[in-house]
């Protein structure tokens, strides 16, 4: 405890706190030059981005189609091909469920061969990744047909019979 006597204590805390202040880098304009210099070129990279990248980041994280109930795939035949076969199988099977609705998709050389359960009569509609739309009619047995197969990525999209709109997810040939 300090007591006031003549001892230089406070003095000599006072004096050490001043050589840490000291010893610390002051900043200067030249380092404010380097900085605004670095921001600069962080924002023209960011702007060399491609703009169909910046549109298909965005996309990949936009909420899109909250309202639609997803047909999960629940079997793909390319998944269970039996290896020691020299050729590729000529049909690939799909299914895929939902609450409301059952899709059933048969891809051949030439085309897509489906069928709706329940049947219904409300046209499929095949949305492709390069945006295009094609609907094929549904016959009374909830079979439909889509000639050509198209060659980019694409989903279903159907709206039942009750109104609920379904999509399956991104299927590959």
């Amino acid at each position: 405890m300090y007591d006031g006597s003549a001892d230089d204590r406070p003095q000599r805390k006072w004096r050490e706190s001043w050589q840490v202040r000291r010893a610390v880098p002051q900043w200067s304009i030249e380092q404010d030059e380097e900085l605004l210099t670095a921001l600069r070129e962080a924002i023209a990279a960011c702007q060399d981005v491609p703009p169909d990248f910046i549109e298909a980041a965005q996309s990949a994280f936009a909420w899109h189609n909250i309202d639609y109930e997803l047909a999960r795939l629940t079997f793909d035949s390319s998944q269970y091909a039996d290896s020691a076969r020299a050729e590729k199988a000529s049909i690939r099977a799909l299914t895929f469920k939902s609450a409301h609705l059952t899709i059933e998709l048969e891809i051949l050389d030439s085309s897509l061969v489906g069928q709706l359960i329940p049947a219904h009569d409300q046209p499929v509609e095949i949305q492709t990744t390069a945006g295009a739309t094609t609907c094929a009619t549904i016959d009374e047995y909830g079979c439909f047909e889509i000639t050509p197969v198209p060659q980019d990525q694409f989903r279903l999209y159907c709206r039942t019979a009750d109104g609920s709109e379904v999509i399956t997810g991104w299927i590959t040939l």
